[in-house]
């Protein structure tokens, strides 16, 4: 029979030769992800169920990675982060990044992906929606709630329902202009928020492949939303060589079978797309940026998981370099490791970090600040009245901040470019 990569990488978490779209299985987990916001819960819910001396299934596939509300006077987050440390200790877990120690990482799915956590092949479950982002790396990775996941730590296996795919095949060649995040607001555009509720949203054609493994991740990551369960491309050469450099743990690489049945198809050819934004309030709110070229803006915001990659700040740095901003920017990166990589990393003879302070950015230190807006003391929030330029993921009402703001989420060329102008401006213009 023939399969999805989506199915066979489940056929393998069941044990199982072939599994069929709607069918239930057992799965056995490879890595169960949590954080500040859902991780205390999950533990509370894990001792409810199995007993408060109970120990989890096998510390080595438990990875906790704080990053939500991090640096902020708040007393809440505060208490969130000494609930991980102490479940943490009592648990020996070795995968616990603190916050305040030089093991710190920062945004859970870019750190994922540098500690050598997404292996091709493997089953990776998450207390965070864009938990998809793995799916990049040719794996399964997807989403869950407080509940699946204190089962898991208990068990290790999880009941799931095995999802229909859809196939989204970009080709040609990428023009300079583009990026992956113009390739997902635009099939965004094109089915809406629910249009992949529950499937599975694979990625392929020969621009994909071409995409760097970064940013493959911003199109995985935007599978959930349009309410897909996971996102996925095909692991090639490229996932091999960065999973390689990370790691030396063994994995396994799955195809889609060329007569697998998808639920739906779609085609696009790269050259004949255009830089988008997704207008407020909603990612599927899709217009061209020429379209709504010149709308002001009082903000500008390149960061979070989506937008605050190595490769995002590459694409930002080459509109700022020589530039000056004149709204307010921030650069804010995903990782410590992004941070690090922004002082030593060069454009034009120029490091990344020096083009951004140069150009009027603010540099904030790495976690998701903004994104999930956060408390009043988290930087980048939006206020009443702001309009926002952002390479971040939501722009419902009150997810940056402010109910009373509005958010176009946009590719880093178009939040840079948008900086300098201070309106919203197609990246065309600079490059």
């Amino acid at each position: 029979m023939e399969q999805t990569i989506t199915q066979k990488i489940l056929a393998r978490a069941a044990n199982r030769k072939f599994v069929d779209a709607g069918e239930n299985v057992w799965l056995n987990v490879d890595i169960l992800l949590t954080h500040d916001v859902c991780g205390p819960p999950t533990f509370d819910i894990f001792k409810e169920e199995f007993g408060p001396d109970a120990k989890v299934w096998d510390t080595e596939k438990i990875v906790v990675l704080p990053d939500h509300y991090i640096f902020t006077a708040n007393e809440h987050a505060h208490r969130n982060i000494d609930l991980l440390r102490q479940f943490a200790k009592e648990q020996n877990l070795p995968n616990y990044y603190d916050v305040g120690t030089n093991r710190y990482k920062g945004v859970c799915h870019v750190a994922l992906a540098e500690e050598g956590f997404n292996l091709p092949g493997t089953v990776l479950f998450g207390t965070d929606s864009h938990t998809c982002t793995s799916g990049a790396f040719g794996m399964f990775g997807t989403g869950i709630g407080n509940t699946d996941a204190a089962f898991i730590l208990g068990t290790g296996k999880l009941w799931e329902k095995v999802p229909e795919s859809m196939k989204f095949t970009f080709d040609g060649e990428m023009p300079e202009y583009l990026t992956a995040k113009d390739l997902i607001l635009q099939i965004l555009g094109d089915i809406g928020t629910d249009g992949a509720t529950y499937r599975a949203m694979e990625f392929d054609g020969e621009a994909v492949f071409s995409l760097p493994m970064e940013e493959r991740m911003t199109l995985t990551n935007m599978a959930i939303e349009a309410g897909g369960m996971n996102g996925i491309i095909a692991a090639d050469s490229i996932t091999e060589a960065y999973v390689k450099s990370k790691t030396s743990k063994p994995y396994e690489i799955f195809q889609s079978d060329p007569g697998a049945r998808y639920h739906s198809k779609y085609r696009y050819n790269v050259r004949e797309l255009e830089p988008v934004v997704a207008q407020p309030h909603s990612p599927e709110n899709r217009a061209t940026v020429r379209s709504v070229q010149g709308t002001k803006i009082t903000k500008s915001y390149i960061g979070s998981c989506t937008g605050g990659k190595l490769e995002d700040f590459r694409m930002a740095a080459k509109i700022l370099k020589g530039k000056k901003v004149s709204v307010l920017t921030n650069i804010v990166p995903a990782t410590v490791k992004v941070m690090q990589d922004l002082e030593c990393e060069q454009y034009q003879g120029e490091t990344l970090k020096s083009i951004f302070e140069n150009a009027g950015c603010s540099i904030a230190l790495p976690s998701c600040a903004a994104c999930l807006g956060g408390p009043a003391d988290t930087v980048g929030r939006s206020v009443d009245n702001d309009v926002v330029v952002s390479t971040t993921n939501r722009n419902f009402p009150g997810r940056m901040g402010s109910k009373h703001a509005g958010v176009y989420l946009a590719s880093p060329l178009t939040a840079a470019a948008s900086a300098v102008t201070g309106k919203l401006t197609d990246p065309r213009d600079f490059l």
